[in-house]
């Protein structure tokens, strides 16, 4: 039996992974989809930001419904990481200098996901209670 302060705490894992998703979507279809339209020209497939734009948009995808959380948010991570020491640190230290606030922010809570998981509203999640559901030995279709 969970509490009610831990049930609230697994809605809002899940409610700071859709958001993070909301986010991280928004930059790769902005990168590769021109929507919402950016002043950054479409990047040649196989470039760095090309790479970038597939892992944000496929990632977000995957992470808004909450599928294959775990890993998907911890590429992401590393690629917030890799963003932010390859294109904000080298113009200034200091992250309220060089605009890195929100990539340093998205870092941690993919890292966040990565470690405690999707939450309870997630695919993920549901598939783990069907597999807890069957018994030792059996297959879903046994138990049906």
């Amino acid at each position: 039996m969970t509490s009610f302060g831990d049930q609230r705490a697994g809605q809002a894992l899940s409610l700071l992974r859709i958001v993070a998703a909301l986010l991280i979507l928004l930059h790769g279809s902005s990168k590769l989809l021109g929507f919402p339209p950016s002043p950054m020209p479409t990047p040649a497939i196989g470039s760095l930001f090309w790479i970038a734009g597939m892992l944000e948009l496929v990632g977000g995808l995957l992470l808004l419904a909450g599928l294959f959380s775990r890993p998907m948010a911890f590429l992401l991570s590393g690629e917030m990481a890799v963003a932010y020491w390859m294109f904000h640190a080298p113009k200034s230290t200091f992250p309220s200098i060089n605009q890195g606030e929100a990539v340093i922010l998205l870092c941690f809570v993919f890292l966040l996901i990565a470690v405690a998981g999707p939450g309870p509203w997630s695919i993920d999640s549901t598939m783990g209670r069907r597999r807890r559901a069957v018994p030792a030995g059996e297959t879903p279709a046994d138990s049906a």
